[in-house]
């Protein structure tokens, strides 16, 4: 049995003009797949064993080949974007015939030239194609614990879940909506700590700090707001949580927070229409 989008290990049966015929040993080599003629390699003769990679040609013919590669089945990697077509677009994966990434296995609309996190898989037809949906195809087995710093990418953001993170191109993880501040899209490479491992091995993860750690960030943001709004933040602590997301992407559990530290300090001062520095701020 032939293995579509996997190395094996296969004999030479037949030698033709155009190159040669391999099948599985110990058959009778009813079945057999053409190397073509420039990957056949110099004094191979009948009996020889070869690792091939089987996919399909431009005639949806089963063929083998020498070279490796960028993805086998079922395999999650970057690969770059060669062309954008009706059907699709078109991802160079190391072999003569790139392959497809169709419109329907794609989270956003990609770009020639640049490279996308996807994973290769066959399709209803029996062909192979690669899908942006990686979630399915991701490890669940990572060396990190918590509080571990990691680095990912974006490969699907969820209203009802948050984003979901490749950790090393490889693992599964997820940012929960709670913890989502900024304009973060699909795509983007993102650095978190992770907040827990859970029982079936998958990552939840954070961009913020640990609290006390992330109310030093938040209260320097703050004033840093304050000078980026001429001097006055237009809103309080007692403002709307969507107000605080949206104008300065923190939760108001944070925001108060680093108010109430600013406060403490004297850096701030609070009155109907918002939030001014003390002098002691530039201290």
């Amino acid at each position: 049995m032939f293995n579509l989008g996997e190395k094996q290990t296969l004999v030479v049966t037949k030698k033709v003009d155009f190159g040669i015929y391999l099948a599985e040993e110990g058959t009778d080599g009813s079945e057999r797949v053409l190397l073509p003629k420039k990957q056949v390699p110099k004094d191979c003769k009948l009996g020889d064993k070869l690792e091939v990679f089987l996919y399909k040609d431009s005639d949806d013919r089963l063929i083998s080949t020498l070279t490796e590669p960028k993805l086998m089945l079922h395999q999650v990697g970057r690969l770059t974007v060669t062309d954008v077509g009706k059907i699709g677009a078109f991802m160079d994966w190391g072999l003569e015939k790139d392959v497809l990434l169709p419109f329907h296995e794609q989270t956003r609309r990609v770009r020639k030239g640049e490279e996308v996190l996807c994973a290769l898989y066959i399709d209803k037809s029996s062909r192979l194609c690669v899908t942006m949906n990686v979630y399915e195809y991701l490890d669940t087995d990572s060396p990190y614990e918590k509080d571990s710093r990691v680095t990912g990418v974006v490969y699907e953001m969820s209203d009802n879940f948050g984003a979901f993170v490749a950790v090393d191109d490889r693992y599964s993880a997820l940012i929960p909506k709670k913890e989502l501040y900024g304009d973060i899209q699909i795509g983007d490479t993102v650095n978190a700590r992770v907040v827990t491992v859970r029982e079936d091995g998958k990552l939840t993860l954070s961009i913020r700090e640990k609290t006390l750690q992330q109310m030093d960030i938040d209260a320097k943001k703050i004033l840093e707001e304050i000078d980026a709004y001429n001097g006055v933040l237009p809103f309080t602590d007692k403002a709307s949580p969507d107000i605080i997301r949206d104008k300065i992407s923190m939760s108001k559990n944070e925001f108060k927070r680093a108010v109430g530290r600013l406060l403490k300090e004297g850096k701030i001062e609070i009155f109907e229409r918002g939030i001014r520095k003390t002098d002691k701020a530039d201290e």
